[in-house]
């Protein structure tokens, strides 16, 4: 237990960083809800259970246009649908014997960036290193959104989007270790940037939602690179954290 309080406590720290992005991200989000017409508190409570940037961006505004609920939650589905390819790779890299329930909640923290810290760390991902990272971060983000709201134009709009850089800061830190250490990676990683730019310029392509283009080139990419480079086995020093604690992260 005390191995598993200490995976914790370094993902919670992992997730900081994370988090006074979201927290920035989450302030011009705030802005854009609020001129919908939310308070504070809707604000803050949507933000602290959905957690999807991209997401909330677009409820909100169908909320305001009196969308069907099915309208808001099917174009949720489209828009989030690359969180399921996310959780099919990083429960497939959980230790063996991890409880279901267990698994539904690490798939249930997934974003982006807690999914990139996740899955660059050394050896086999473990439960609690996601938990503490969310636990970090989505406060932040939900916190930033209540602000936004409720002090959104203190700042000057310039300023709040200056501020989200800090994630893209991180993403670089996440994908430039193993791109140098991996040249398949490194390879992956350009060839992904490239692909990503062409498919946003492309006709009819560039008119897909951002979450469908992420879909495609995700299946796509690792599709190629699996069948030139097929992983071997793990990288690192092949033990996981939840190994070397004698399997008390399966419960």
């Amino acid at each position: 237990m005390n191995r598993n309080r200490e995976i914790f406590v370094n993902g919670y720290k992992s997730g900081i960083p994370i988090g006074l992005g979201y927290f920035a991200v989450a302030f011009s989000l705030g802005i854009a809800a609020r001129s919908y017409g939310f308070s504070a508190a809707q604000g803050f409570l949507a933000s602290l259970l959905t957690y999807a940037s991209a997401g909330q961006y677009m409820g909100f505004a169908l909320y305001a246009t009196n969308a069907a609920l099915i309208e808001l939650v099917l174009l949720t589905f489209i828009i989030n649908a690359r969180y399921i390819l996310m959780g099919f790779a990083l429960n497939q890299r959980m230790p063996e014997g991890t409880a279901l329930h267990t698994r539904l909640l690490v798939s249930s923290c997934i974003t982006d960036e807690i999914f990139g810290i996740t899955i660059a760390r050394p050896g086999v991902p473990t439960p609690f290193f996601t938990f503490g990272a969310l636990i970090a971060a989505v406060p932040l983000w939900a916190l930033g959104t209540a602000l936004g709201i409720s002090m959104g134009n203190i700042l000057p709009l310039r300023v709040v989007s200056a501020l989200s850089v800090a994630l893209f800061g991180m993403f670089i830190a996440v994908i430039v270790p193993p791109s140098r250490k991996d040249k398949a990676v490194g390879l992956a990683v350009l060839t992904s940037f490239a692909l990503s730019f062409a498919f946003s310029n492309l006709p009819l392509i560039s008119n897909l939602s951002e979450g469908n283009r992420t879909i495609i080139l995700t299946i796509m990419i690792s599709a190629v690179f699996a069948a030139l480079a097929p992983r071997t086995g793990e990288s690192g020093d092949g033990l996981s954290d939840a190994q070397s604690s004698g399997g008390d992260s399966h419960e």
